[in-house]
């Protein structure tokens, strides 16, 4: 990630005053309702009889022991990771790693852990936009690789969306459109747009494929193309051959693109899935290459980690939304990836000045540069719920893309 925050929030099921930046009267409670009564109605899927509330304590170690090495490197570091769980966007990100092993290993573990010990519809609401966008996110990916029967996921993404349309958060505010942290206007930390902000375009991708509501389209090809009042954010940041320019200067408030706008390769390829344009493959596959060709100088020419930037794992998964989508052209995209996680696990192949991977417990540093220094959000911190998370993330991606979709792309059967 790359906020930059006063300070580390509890969590706190009850938001304080100023972490409510939503709240207008009735309309909010409305649109949630109707919402909800959209999601299962357009499903057409009754919804399963839920398994019955326990008494959260210790997670188990989980039972599954993975044979392929990715999977298993990605349980190693999923035991930490559930020790330290907060229900937030830092426990979003791992949600998302945890979603993609659950697709190749079907552990029940892993199931119960977010349907019964820990409902994903319980973690923080009424935050950045961006957190709420990864809460979505990992509700969606859940549902997805759980056969599309779990309504009260869905049903609850599309409350938080609500919640965050009815807000105002979609504007046009900076002379383009785009999601803001906070709503315009309002009495709070500095509002601004990156691509963190714009995740809330690919939700709405999702929420389309579940409801078939074309609003949820019309509201992701506003902030890509625009309309007459204001442009998108295509032709306000991109620049063609995967070429995305904003402010310089350091991330969050600084720079509005970090990761050399691989944020966008996201949202581009929920588009395609959505579209079937053309443009937004082209686009996504331009951006992956870009970044990920040391030339450009954002990662290693030899072990392709970010050279002076955070968020490991969400930039991982941006990246492999673009493969997955493009395998034909992004080929050596795997590979990449995987040396830049080796690099990590190995510790820079022994060579690390920092600590990139806590062999005692298996806790990752945030920066996974291995002599430091780079910009992001409490980037030096091991085995915290954001440092993990990013790292369960990344490699819990990584496996389900190595194990089920390299082999499809391949034209092998999985």
């Amino acid at each position: 990630m790359t906020k930059r925050r006063k300070k580390e929030r509890a969590p706190d099921p009850t938001p304080s005053r100023r972490d409510i930046p939503f709240v207008k009267g009735g309309v909010i409670v409305v649109s949630v309702v109707l919402a909800a009564v959209l999601v299962v109605v357009a499903i057409r899927i009754p919804s399963p009889v839920s398994a019955p509330r326990t008494a959260a304590g210790p997670p188990a170690v989980p039972a599954y022991v993975p044979a392929e090495k990715w999977v298993g490197r990605a349980y190693a570091l999923d035991i930490l990771f559930h020790r330290v769980y907060t229900p937030c966007w830092e426990g979003a990100y791992g949600a998302i790693g945890d979603a993609h092993l659950f697709a190749v290993t079907n552990d029940s573990a892993l199931f119960r852990f977010y349907a019964v010990s820990h409902p994903l519809a319980e973690m923080c609401r009424q935050t950045w936009i961006d957190d709420q966008a990864w809460v979505c996110l990992a509700e969606m990916y859940w549902w997805r690789f759980t056969g599309k029967t779990h309504v009260e996921w869905a049903a609850d993404a599309v409350r938080r969306y609500a919640e965050a349309r009815e807000s105002g958060a979609l504007s046009h505010i900076e002379g383009f459109w785009s999601w803001y942290n906070f709503p315009p206007g309002t009495a709070r930390e500095q509002v601004f747009t990156n691509s963190n902000m714009n995740q809330m375009a690919t939700v709405a991708c999702w929420l389309h494929e579940v409801t078939h509501d074309q609003k949820y389209l019309d509201d992701a090809l506003l902030v890509w193309n625009g309309d007459d009042t204001a442009p998108g954010v295509e032709k306000t940041y991109y620049r063609g051959n995967g070429r995305w320019v904003g402010k310089a200067g350091l991330a969050a408030f600084g720079n509005p693109l970090p990761w050399m706008g691989a944020g966008y390769c996201s949202i581009a390829a929920a588009l395609y899935r959505e579209t079937g344009d053309a443009k937004y493959r082209t686009i996504a596959a331009a951006t992956a290459k870009r970044v990920m060709n040391p030339s450009n100088g954002w990662v290693d020419p030899a072990d392709y980690y970010q050279v002076r930037m955070d968020g490991g794992g969400a930039f991982t998964h941006f990246l492999l939304d673009a493969y997955q989508i493009a395998p034909d052209e992004l080929q050596d995209l795997p590979g990449k990836v995987e040396k830049s996680l080796d690099y990590v696990w190995t510790n820079a192949h022994g060579k690390a000045a920092v600590v990139l991977h806590r062999e005692s417990d298996h806790g990752i540093r945030n920066g996974w540069n291995g002599k430091g220094g780079e910009d992001g959000y409490r980037v030096g911190e091991v085995g915290t719920v954001h440092a993990q998370g990013e790292a369960v993330r990344a490699f819990g991606v990584y496996a389900y893309v190595l194990n089920r979709v390299v082999p499809r792309a391949a034209g092998v059967p999985r």
